[in-house]
């Protein structure tokens, strides 16, 4: 005897109301920046009535594209238990060498860029040593290597340098697709450290030594050969980011060039809800973490807000990233 299965009905296969909400709420839960980056943008767009412009946008974005590309690596560093403060300078330092290379030297776009991409290898590599197998703190060495690399960038390169050529400038201001050059950069960044956290096993060792360096390492895994890995990425993201600046703008000063960059990009992580101590955090959220700040900068630049009261909106929304990272994981259980 057969038995016939009559087929589901439309209000079967969608989920019910109370499932919705339910999963609505975890997802909020999950990410707490959504709903108040989403009110932020609504304030704006009311106060100016141009916020959500295509242009504005477009401009957003733009901006956002060097604070994603370095935000995603250094979140995945953090993520392990470690922090690099010096990405402001090596930001400045890959700006320098690649316009130097393109503008003095009169290489290839692709000569300078490597080139940029190598000095921030080194720096990530010295900071990789000093924390991954010297063991020294990660706070104290990345911090004087801010400094360090600076008084090198300036050393090297005491006078302004502009004039990159028009091949160079491709880099800042083509567009692929119809849409900026850095933003396609800055999305491959996110999909690329998406993919590396939630598939392949180097993703889930990341967490696992966030999480319990020792309990990692008597697991077989890596514990140095990580992290050291991300403090060479972390550098690379921030010197290519330094060559997009310097592409963008066709100059590049060593003194000032990226000053304050490193606290923009850690206060994006850690709105986005990745722990300063290790073993949590997300893609989405490090996404969600630029868009508010790019987003907060731009709506104040709009309403003509002083530059001070600005600088102490992003001062403040840093202590609310702390605060984010700490008491978000407790929300979650």
């Amino acid at each position: 005897m057969t038995t016939v299965t009559s087929a589901p009905s439309a209000d079967r296969l969608l989920p019910a109301p109370r499932t919705r909400a339910h999963t609505a709420f975890q997802a909020v839960r999950r990410q707490p920046l959504l709903p108040v980056l989403v009110v932020m943008v609504l304030v704006f767009q009311s106060t100016t009535g141009s916020f959500l412009d295509a242009g504005n946008l477009r401009g957003i974005a733009t901006d956002a594209a060097a604070v994603a590309i370095v935000a995603v690596p250094l979140a995945l560093l953090v993520i392990s238990g470690y922090l690099d403060l010096s990405v402001g300078s090596t930001l400045a330092l890959g700006g320098l060498v690649a316009g130097w290379l393109a503008g003095e030297q009169h290489q290839s776009p692709v000569v300078a860029v490597l080139g940029a991409l190598a000095a921030g290898a080194v720096v990530g590599a010295v900071n990789g040593v000093l924390c991954c197998y010297l063991g020294l703190s990660a706070f104290i060495v990345t911090l004087g290597m801010l400094t360090a690399v600076r008084g090198f960038a300036q050393q090297l390169f005491p006078l302004p340098l502009s004039g990159f050529g028009s091949g160079f400038a491709w880099l800042g201001g083509a567009r692929v697709a119809g849409i900026d050059a850095p933003v396609v950069i800055a999305a491959l960044v996110l999909v690329a450290g998406a993919l590396f956290l939630a598939l392949t096993p180097a993703g889930r060792h990341v967490f696992a030594i966030g999480v319990n360096r020792e309990a990692a390492y008597l697991s077989g895994i890596g514990v140095r050969r990580a992290p050291f890995a991300l403090f060479v990425v972390t550098g690379v993201a921030a010197a290519l980011a330094g060559a997009i600046k310097a592409s963008v703008l066709d100059s590049v000063v060593a003194g000032t060039s990226g000053a304050g960059f490193e606290l923009t990009v850690l206060t994006a992580v850690l709105l986005g809800g990745v722990a300063l101590t290790g073993g949590s955090g997300s893609v989405l959220g490090v996404l969600l973490g630029v868009l508010f700040l790019g987003c907060l900068q731009n709506g104040l630049t709009l309403l003509s807000v002083p530059t001070f009261w600005q600088q102490m909106a992003q001062g403040t929304a840093l202590v609310a990233g702390a605060a984010l990272a700490f008491f978000g994981p407790r929300l979650n259980r």
